[in-house]
């Protein structure tokens, strides 16, 4: 506020002290800026910028686990991880080239079933003929039917951790009925037992006389970190890759 020289109204006698904050005639008033809006402009700005830091760390997390046993229910949760990370694989550079971005799988499992398994292998495998890699990890445990997965990453990028154990066996079935049914079951686990061979053979340095020699000992075979990647089931220690 403030008081002006003239600060008596002559014509009426009075003192009168004027505010400059007053409206004169033919001002025009602009409305104030409610505190509260720009508080609330302010706080939509910084979530929106947390939202955007999130999203781009997401982005870069692409990464899925397995962890517990493989059963239909788990193959369920990790096919349908495989797939999102799949249709969101696609991306382009700086200089607009399309690319296709890869994801690390982590495993850690006693094993389960063979069907299950098969499952997510075969889509593994359809993936990585699209061009998209797949890193693979082996933490704590990675047995039975998971060696296979871990061995199905893409060559290169299959990372086992120092103090992971690693264990294949032969397929274990279980049965009981009729004996034409205890026959035909028995014919199934031949079956089951022969494509596994051909899928470790197939994803590792193995040989089909070295991986019987090894289940032909009907005892669990379990591996170190080292002998595994001797073996071709992994490529490198977790946390102790090569630069480059």
């Amino acid at each position: 506020m403030t008081i002006h020289r003239n600060m008596f109204d002559h014509r009426k006698g009075a003192p009168r002290m004027e505010n400059e904050n007053e409206e004169q005639p033919g001002e025009e008033v602009e409305p104030e800026k409610s505190e509260q809006e720009g508080a609330l402009s302010q706080e939509d700005i910084i979530s929106a910028l947390l939202q955007q830091a999130h999203d781009e760390e997401m982005e870069s997390m692409r990464a899925m686990g397995l962890y517990g046993d493989i059963n239909e229910e788990k193959a369920q949760e990790v096919i349908n991880a495989l797939m999102m990370l799949w249709d969101s694989s696609k991306s382009r550079d700086p200089e607009g080239k399309e690319i296709q971005r890869p994801f690390d799988f982590y495993i850690s499992t006693n094993g389960g079933s063979a069907d299950d398994m098969f499952a997510i292998y075969d889509l593994m495998t359809v993936i990585k003929n699209s061009g998209v890699d797949i890193g693979t990890v082996g933490l704590g445990k990675v047995m039975s039917a998971g060696v296979l997965l871990l061995a199905a990453g893409t060559k290169g990028k299959r990372r086992v951790a120092r103090n992971c154990r690693i264990m294949i066996h032969s397929v274990i079935g279980g049965q009981h009925g009729p004996l034409h049914n205890l026959e035909n079951e028995m014919d199934e686990i031949r079956q089951i037992s022969e494509m596994y061979m051909r899928a470790l053979v197939e994803e590792t340095d193995l040989t089909t006389r070295r991986i019987k020699q090894l289940l032909d000992r009907k005892v669990n075979v379990y591996l170190s970190a080292e002998e595994a990647i001797e073996y071709g089931i992994a490529d490198e220690i977790y946390g102790e890759e090569k630069d480059g």
